[in-house]
C-alpha cells in the first residue's frame, strides 16, 4: 500500500453491442452504435493518438450516451459534448450522466 495520494481514474467501458436486443424499436439506436463502432475501428486510429482532452473520448461518450438513453437524448448529450470539445476547453473526466 502506498502512503502517497494516487489519482485513480475510474474506467467507463462501452457496453457490448450484442447485449442490445435488436427489434424495430431499437433499430435506430443499433445503427447509430454500429456507425460509432465503425468510426472507432477504421477512422479513429488514423487520428493523432492522445489528441482527446476528455475521458472517455467523444466517440466512447457518444456510444455510451446513445446506448443508455437512445438516439434522441443520447444524441443530444453527444452533440453537447462535441461542442465542449474544442481547443479552449480544459478537458478532464466527463462521464455520461
Amino acid at each position: 500500500m502506498n502512503s502517497h495520494n494516487e489519482n485513480v481514474v475510474k474506467t467507463y467501458p462501452d457496453p457490448p453491442l450484442k447485449k442490445l436486443k435488436l427489434n424495430l424499436s431499437t433499430l435506430p439506436r443499433y445503427l447509430c452504435l454500429l456507425f460509432i463502432k465503425a468510426y472507432q475501428r477504421w477512422i479513429s486510429p488514423g487520428i493523432a493518438q492522445n489528441a482527446c482532452k476528455y475521458y472517455p473520448t467523444c466517440s466512447h461518450y457518444g456510444y455510451q450516451a446513445i446506448y443508455k438513453y437512445g438516439v434522441i437524448k443520447g444524441g443530444w448529450l453527444t452533440i453537447k459534448r462535441l461542442a465542449r470539445c474544442n481547443p479552449f476547453s480544459d478537458g478532464g473526466i466527463d462521464p455520461v450522466p
